[in-house]
């Protein structure tokens, strides 16, 4: 079994110390990216390894608890919730889940059995909360964002028991 990851807390992420099982992290799960040594987990992936045991979160010698990093990613991110519901509920489904701020989108999509490196994603995902309006002029958007980056677009609505449903948008022609 996989021993807690110890990390600590940045302003723009969470950065591992330089061990194995931090490497195992990224390479047997996807999860952050590999840069001198050291996994530097996005705010997302963070949560979601402390929520399941996996990583331990050191912010000035002290160690976080989920309240308190969920206290200071909202400072920083906005509608972490809704976003994090859908990253989560990805994730369990077996899909790599990756931020996707350069394409415009809140998060790329791999499909199952394909890591980041061995193809492109599949889809840039936009998560919502059924309370948002989305008008025709931003689904528009970021459908174009979506046929731009040559992903399908998925629209992830989350509702007030934090269930997800997903709509795939796709273009056609008559």
């Amino acid at each position: 079994m996989l021993k807690r990851v110890l990390a600590k807390y940045s302003d723009q992420g969470i950065v591992t110390e330089a061990s194995n099982e931090a490497r195992e992290l990224f390479q047997k799960n996807q999860f952050g990216v590999l840069k001198n040594n050291h996994v530097i987990l996005s705010f997302f992936e963070a949560m979601y390894l402390l929520e399941n045991k996996k990583l331990t979160i050191l912010n000035a010698k002290k160690e976080l608890t989920e309240d308190a990093l969920l206290q200071k990613i909202r400072k920083k991110v906005t509608d972490f919730q809704t976003k994090y519901v859908v990253f989560r509920d990805l994730r369990e489904k077996g899909y790599i889940v990756k931020t996707a701020l350069k394409f415009g989108a809140d998060f790329r999509v791999y499909d199952k059995g394909i890591a980041p490196g061995q193809d492109h994603s599949k889809w840039i995902v936009f998560p919502v909360h059924e309370s948002e309006k989305l008008t025709w002029h931003g689904f528009s958007a970021k459908n174009r964002v979506a046929h731009s980056t040559k992903k399908h677009l998925l629209i992830a609505i989350v509702d007030d028991e934090e269930d997800v449903t997903y709509y795939d948008v796709n273009w056609t022609r008559p």
